[in-house]
């Protein structure tokens, strides 16, 4: 074979490889093997999602307070049942992204069925409605059988936009950076905590191979701690191969080198 040709198509072999190395970039689902040692005053519930394994604590289908957990259910109604208006759009941006409050008491107002109705038709079988959205209850095993509902049948839903694409802080001034949100691989999130009593808060995530949900009745620092703690410390992938420079011996070891017309 010549040996410009030869250069060619190695080099047309380099590029796609490199091409190829690029696009390898791993998103591994965290590995939630100390399940076992997360306090009871925390709920958590996981699923892979390529092998569809679950794994949560004993409490994981306990009814507890939904919290702003419960505006993804709502959100939900707008987005399938709702009328499709662009008001009713901005009332489940503002509840997913910014945890707004006061949109998701317009829109509960509006369907105030809606929560009901979702857990009936994802099956949810600790989720409950209320004459208050605040007061809703949904249980951190609900929350991760609804959010693989979605990656599944829904994947285009603005819900998970929404959800990925979270506000630094809240409506309400409040921080979105803590507990599930804070484990490797996460891509959207939802938070929620009390506004009056005692202390409960709550987060839910998605990644590309899992998704995750709990709930502590403490604070959000106790919460990531349980969260985190509830997961494998290694969190750091390695980083992706890159084809150039072996590649790129084998040009240097078997072809000759370009040679330079005079």
């Amino acid at each position: 074979m010549n040996r410009w040709v030869c250069r060619s198509a190695l080099s047309l072999l380099v590029a796609g490889l490199v091409a190829f190395a690029s696009g390898m970039t791993a998103h591994s689902a965290p590995t939630p093997d100390r399940i076992d040692e997360v306090p009871g005053r925390t709920a958590l519930s996981f699923m892979h999602t390529p092998s569809g394994t679950r794994v949560g604590t004993a409490n994981q289908g306990e009814a507890r307070p939904g919290l702003s957990i419960v505006k993804l259910y709502v959100a939900d109604y707008l987005l399938r049942h709702g009328d499709g208006s662009p008001e009713e759009l901005a009332l489940g941006q503002r509840m997913i992204r910014d945890s707004d409050d006061n949109a998701a008491s317009q829109a509960y107002a509006k369907y105030p069925q809606s929560i009901d109705v979702i857990a009936a038709e994802y099956r949810l079988t600790s989720t409950r409605g209320s004459g208050f959205w605040g007061d809703a209850v949904t249980s951190t095993a609900d929350t991760v059988t609804f959010l693989e509902a979605k990656k599944t049948i829904d994947p285009d839903s603005q819900i998970l936009e929404w959800m990925a694409t979270a506000a630094p802080a809240a409506a309400d001034g409040t921080h979105q950076n803590w507990g599930t949100g804070r484990l490797p691989s996460v891509t959207g999130t939802k938070w929620g905590w009390s506004d009056y009593g005692p202390s409960v808060v709550a987060s839910a995530s998605f990644g590309p191979d899992f998704s995750v949900s709990a709930n502590t009745y403490g604070t959000a620092e106790q919460h990531t701690s349980d969260v985190l703690g509830a997961f494998a410390q290694d969190p750091v992938s390695p980083p992706p191969q890159v084809a150039p420079d072996p590649i790129q011996d084998l040009i240097d070891r078997y072809l000759p080198p370009a040679i330079t017309p005079r």
